[in-house]
């Protein structure tokens, strides 16, 4: 069952009245996705990023302050969440402690209609917990069955009734380490062999990452980005996701664009790619100021934005002073364009001509355009200590090595960059001994990324 939402919204009103009340907070902000028929979808993310509020607007036990739910081509947006055939497994399992594992499998079959015959419901009982394997724990009680176990439990009987849709919220997180790993592998044998849409929310990057057909990221309730788990950690599509995914998690440093080409720490370090230029340029850039003091304005700069900004009052010409010696103002009518902006620093002492004012907004225009701070991200085991054509070299002082199994890790910072964030890389086992013992090494950059500081992705 393909499941699909369009614009879906969710706000819960801020709390108080008046001057009081609080902000009202989109947990859902106009998310559009599509899951395919069959296909497990990862919804992954921060604590309080959306996800799994947009699970419970899917199950219906959430309203929508706007947007639609679709099972394939049936609106289920205002059907009640018994009506959607839908199975759901919360983060706490929800078993009936007083049921045996038969019963707990069981209980959602009594409603099935028309009904079913004890023979019936039996046979649906031996099928759904074969398939998650616990059929010799059918006449055991939850108390007696460890946490994995209990987590078997817990789906087969969501998937008891055959669902549309199966939903799965957390339901690892109380499971302990090696548990999680074999439960998950579970989980993905079981959503193939049952073949139902399953959607899958957490907050642990790694499960999403390995069972998933399909992850999405979300933040502030906003689906920032929607690929296959490798397409997104290959190709973030901006600095967020970069960051939220990866463990170590990716290295950033702070870059500049100069021309066109990329700078770090002072150094040009990417000369096989011009990069692109930033787009509009502001006319309340501080370079302007700076261009008319340099030719005879006299203003102080914050009265000078000021006025810009369309804040700044003058006292009205010929006006007398009233009683108590206050003479009458008013806000300056200021259209932000090179012609009003030439004709006021004229009045305060500028002394070039229109051309050089003009001529010195289109050099800052196209110097601003391409040059600007920027954000470059390197993964831990993106880096090589064999040069890489056209990338600089990175130079890193080693804290320590730590083995990570195959991999080792090596804890350090840039050199001569102090106070900076810790630096992570992670080489080959073999590379140990060109790096133990040593306190500095050049590294290189087989990938990259260069984010504008706003996070938006350039390259």
């Amino acid at each position: 069952m393909e499941v699909r939402l369009e614009n879906l919204t969710k706000v819960f009103p801020g709390k108080g009245t008046g001057k009081n009340k609080a902000p009202d907070v989109y947990a859902v902000n106009d998310v559009t996705l599509t899951v395919e028929d069959g296909k497990l979808l990862g919804l992954l993310g921060p604590s309080g990023c959306g996800k799994s509020t947009t699970l419970y607007l899917i199950a219906g036990l959430h309203k929508p302050s706007g947007g639609k739910v679709f099972f394939g081509e049936t609106d289920m947006t205002n059907v009640p969440p018994e009506n959607r055939g839908i199975g759901l497994v919360f983060q706490n399992y929800a078993l009936y402690p007083h049921l045996t594992v038969r019963q707990n499998i069981g209980f959602p079959l009594d409603n099935v209609r028309p009904r079913l015959t004890k023979e019936e419901k039996e046979e649906v009982i031996q099928q759904v917990a074969a398939l998650v394997d616990i059929h010799n724990l059918l006449d055991r009680k939850p108390k007696e069955l460890s946490g994995g176990q209990q987590q078997r439990v817990a789906i087969a009987r969501a998937l008891s009734k055959h669902p549309k849709v199966l939903l799965l919220d957390e339901p690892l997180s109380n499971l302990d380490a090696r548990l999680r790993l074999q439960t998950r592998e579970e989980i993905r044998r079981i959503q193939r062999e049952a073949n139902v849409t399953t959607i899958f929310v957490t907050h642990d990057q790694e499960e999403a990452m390995s069972i998933s057909d399909t992850i999405v990221v979300m933040d502030h309730g906003i689906v920032q980005q929607m690929d296959a788990p490798q397409v997104v950690y290959d190709e973030p599509i901006n600095l967020f996701v970069a960051k939220f995914l990866g463990s170590p998690a990716i290295n950033i440093f702070d870059g500049e664009l100069k021309n066109g080409a990329l700078y770090i720490d002072g150094k040009k370090y990417d000369t096989g790619k011009e990069y692109a230029s930033k787009g509009e340029f502001s006319l309340l850039d501080k370079g302007i100021f700076a261009h008319a003091v340099d030719h005879g304005f006299k203003q102080l700069e914050e009265e000078y934005f000021a006025m810009l900004e369309g804040r700044a009052t003058r006292h009205v010409h010929d006006a007398e002073a009233d009683e108590e010696g206050n003479v009458p103002t008013e806000l300056v009518p200021f259209e932000l364009n090179r012609e009003s902006i030439f004709d006021y620093i004229c009045e305060h002492g500028y002394t070039g001509k229109y051309e050089d004012f003009s001529l010195a907004v289109d050099l800052l225009r196209e110097e601003k355009k391409n040059n600007r701070p920027v954000k470059v991200g390197i993964r831990p085991e993106a880096f090589s200590r064999v040069p890489v054509a056209t990338k600089g070299v990175i130079p890193v002082d080693i804290f320590f090595i730590e083995h990570k199994g195959r991999d080792i890790s090596i804890i350090g910072k840039v050199h001569g960059q102090e106070g900076k964030d810790r630096v992570r890389i992670i080489i080959p086992a073999e590379e140990r001994v060109n790096v133990i013992g040593k306190e500095k090494i050049d590294l290189y950059a087989k990938r990259f990324y260069v984010f504008e500081n706003s996070g938006t992705r350039i390259k």
